[in-house]
Parts: C-alpha cells; sequence; structure tokens
C-alpha cells in the first residue's frame, strides 16, 4: 500500500479536479510521481473507482480516471494495462453519463476536455450532445483488452473489509457537503473525516478484501542415500574404521593356497586332496583365507568336486554364501557339478529355491543337446539324481511335480525316466 506521504500527494491530486484543469493536475502527477511509482499509484486509484461505496466524489473520479490513461499514455509505454477497466466502466449500465462520456473522450483523445476542470466538465456535460460511439472505441482498442474480464477464484471467496454502515438508509448522498446523521433526522452524509478515512484505508488496509490463506506446506526431505554427502547440519559421529588385516600372520594359509590355485587347474593327487581336506577340516576359518571366490567355483567343482563340496560347507554361514549357489545354479550341468549338488543336499541344509532352479537348469540342458549319445547318458544322470532327491526327502516332489513329469514322458524311451515316472505315481 501507500505511505503516508504519497497518499496525500495523491489525494492532493484528485481534490484538485474541483478547481484546476485536467492538464495541470496531469503536469503535477508525472513531475511529483516517479514512473517506478505508477503502478503503485495507479492500483490504489483501481481499489477506489472499482469500490460500490463511492469513497470518491465525481469530480475526483474523473481526475482518477485521467490519471489511469495518462500514466502510461507515453511514448514509452507499450500498452496501457487499464483500458480494459476504462472500457468496462464505460460499458457498465449502472455509470454516470458524464463518466461514461468522460472516458470516452479520454480514450478517442480529445485534448479539449483536458483543459477544463472536473467540476467544469460536469456542470456544462450536455447527454444530448454525446457523439461518439462506444463500440468503435471497442473496435478501435480490440487487440488492447480482453475478450472477457479475467475471473479469479481465489479473488471470489475474498471477504470485503469495507462495508455499508447498515444505519445509513439508502439513497443517502455520500458526497453531500455534511453528513450529521441522528435517529429520527433526516441524515446528511459528507464530512471533514471521510478524506482521513479514504487516506487511512489506502495506507493500512487493501479495500479488495480479506483474503483466504494460501497454505504452501513445507515439502518433506527427501531420504538421504548411502553414499551421499549431508551438507546442512551433519548429524553422522565419525568412527575409525580399522584394518584388521594389518600386521596379520601372512603366511597363514599359505599351503591351502598353493594347494587351491593347483586344484583350478587340474585335477589333485589324493595325498594333495587328503591335505587340503585335513587343513580345512582342523582350522574352518582357514577356508576364508583360501583365495576360492565364486567366479572361480566352476574350475573347482569340475576339477575338484571334493575339494568343491567341503569348501561350500564351511562357507555355509558366509554372507558370500548365495553369491556361490549363483554360480553353481547357472554353470554347465555336469557329473561333477550333480555330485557336489547331491552330497550338498546331504550334509547341509540348502535353500528350496535353489534346489528347484539347479534342477529346471538340468533338465533345459538335457533338452538343448543335440548329441543323442550325450543326451541319453545326461538324461540317466539327471533321473539318477531326481530319485536320489526324492527318496532323501530332499525337495518336495510337488514343486517339481509337473516338470518332472513331462521331462520323463518326453524321455520316456530311457529306462531310467521311466522308472522315475513310475516313482512319481507311486507317491502321488
Amino acid at each position: 500500500m501507500l505511505g503516508k506521504k504519497e497518499t496525500a500527494v495523491l489525494y492532493s491530486l484528485l481534490k484538485d479536479g474541483e478547481k484546476r484543469p485536467f492538464e495541470d493536475i496531469l503536469t503535477d502527477f508525472t513531475l511529483k510521481i516517479p514512473r517506478t511509482l505508477h503502478l503503485r499509484f495507479c492500483s490504489s486509484l483501481v481499489i477506489l473507482l472499482e469500490d460500490s461505496l463511492k469513497f470518491l466524489k465525481p469530480a475526483e473520479r474523473l481526475v482518477g480516471f485521467s490519471l489511469l490513461y495518462h500514466a502510461y499514455s507515453s511514448p514509452r509505454s507499450s500498452t496501457n494495462p487499464y483500458i480494459s477497466l476504462l472500457l468496462n466502466t464505460a460499458a457498465d449500465e449502472k455509470t454516470e453519463n458524464f463518466e461514461k462520456a468522460f472516458i470516452l473522450h479520454l480514450l478517442s483523445g480529445t485534448k479539449e476536455v483536458l483543459k477544463l476542470s472536473a467540476a467544469e466538465f460536469i456542470s456544462k456535460f450536455d447527454p444530448s450532445s454525446q457523439t461518439l460511439s462506444l463500440d468503435q472505441l471497442k473496435q478501435q482498442y480490440n487487440d488492447k483488452t480482453h475478450p472477457e474480464p479475467f475471473n479469479c477464484f481465489f479473488k471470489n471467496v475474498a471477504i470485503k473489509n469495507v462495508i455499508p454502515d447498515p444505519d445509513v438508509p439508502r439513497g443517502c448522498d455520500i458526497n453531500s457537503p455534511e453528513f450529521d446523521f441522528q435517529p429520527g433526522v433526516n441524515p446528511k452524509i459528507g464530512s471533514g473525516d471521510r478524506d482521513e478515512t479514504v487516506m487511512g484505508l489506502l495506507q493500512t488496509s487493501s479495500l479488495e478484501g480479506l483474503y483466504p490463506r494460501w497454505t504452501r506446506p513445507r515439502p518433506p526431505r527427501l531420504p538421504v542415500l548411502e553414499g551421499e554427502l549431508v551438507w546442512v547440519n551433519p548429524d553422522n559421529i565419525h568412527e575409525p574404521l580399522w584394518d584388521f588385516g594389518m600386521c596379520a600372520d601372512k603366511s597363514r594359509g599359505a599351503a591351502v593356497r598353493e594347494l587351491i590355485d593347483k586344484a583350478l587347474k587340474g585335477p589333485l593327487a589324493p595325498p594333495q586332496q587328503e591335505e587340503v581336506l585335513v587343513e580345512l577340516t582342523s582350522d574352518p576359518k582357514l577356508v576364508y583365507h583360501c583365495g576360492l571366490t565364486p567366479r572361480k567355483l566352476p574350475e573347482l567343482v569340475e576339477n575338484n568336486p571334493l575339494i568343491a563340496v567341503e569348501v561350500l560347507i564351511k562357507l555355509i554361514n558366509s554372507p558370500e554364501i548365495p553369491n556361490y549357489y549363483t554360480v553353481l545354479v547357472n554353470m554347465d550341468m555336469s557329473l561333477h557339478s550333480m555330485e557336489v549338488v547331491n552330497r550338498l543336499t546331504q550334509a547341509v541344509e540348502l535353500p528350496r529355491e535353489f534346489v528347484r532352479m539347479y534342477i529346471t537348469n538340468c533338465i533345459s540342458s538335457c533338452q538343448n543337446i543335440k548329441d543323442k549319445y550325450m543326451q541319453n547318458r545326461l538324461v540317466r544322470l539327471v533321473c539318477v539324481f531326481l530319485q536320489s532327491l526324492i527318496r532323501n526327502k530332499i525337495i518336495d516332489v510337488q514343486d517339481v511335480l509337473i516338470e518332472v513329469q513331462a521331462f520323463c514322458i518326453e524321455f520316456s524311451r530311457i529306462r531310467e525316466a521311466a522308472a522315475l515316472f513310475r516313482l512319481l505315481k507311486a507317491m502321488e
């Protein structure tokens, strides 16, 4: 809103309309009010001109319309944001005829009316002499106006903070020179207090109304990801990260690591196999220092399945064991891999999902082999393997019943597949 000094300047210009010509008032407006403040002054004028209570006198309203037009009529102004307001006011049936005529003169560029004062224009106004057409002006300013007035839904729910006095009857002239309302006495509206009231409203509050609060809740913070830097108010407590392998005995398990490296390249001699098994049995934690990783497991399974079984049994409680299972179930099916899985099922409890996936892999491998001799050999191995799992109750038959029955039917010409099919029928 406007300050005290700014309000006094604006209101003095409005009151000069009864004495001074419009052109003098507009000159003072240009000299006293910087161009950067035009929007604030014009916004306050719009509030007073649009209000249904008509705070301004007729002469003051004409000065207000002239200021709205003059503020953005210079060559530096590309457009006047108040053209729509002026045209809508001129087209409103509730607007006084002299106000409509004055607005039409402003928009048409008639400069003779600016040489008159507002009081002189009202006194000399003759409705029959009006020759300007509102429709023509609308066509002239068609590209500078909005076809429909802007409707703000947020503004529609505002509550007016300036309302008519319910004790003042309708039809009273609010611009009459005096106002002294007493019960039972014909009221007269008008007082020196009116000027102070209008100036106070411009300085302290908006006449447009009280709006509902537009709440904008604070957005929730995103979770801090692992490894993400916390720049503001870090609450983490730094703890030293100890290297427990520092100064450790590097010679521990050196012999086993050397034998494991050889086991990855080819079968070990029986004495060497015995040495590895004895070392792993005597020190179960030695398995974590033998140098075996999940990526190297397939070579150990194919070359030394007994050592692979012993290593996997020792690693059963390791957090890395799922990675070893994944490698084991995805490696090419062979007699050694089935031997390792079969021995593991008898020594430890394997996850049901791992066993089921391994069986699926075995069946798929048999179906994809093109060599009939190798296919028949692998089918026999798989059937014997499945019979061992079923008889030892390692797997639940219902989990693989449909898949295994289809496998048996596909290879029913093979004796072991037919025997497996009869075993499944007997267990139903």
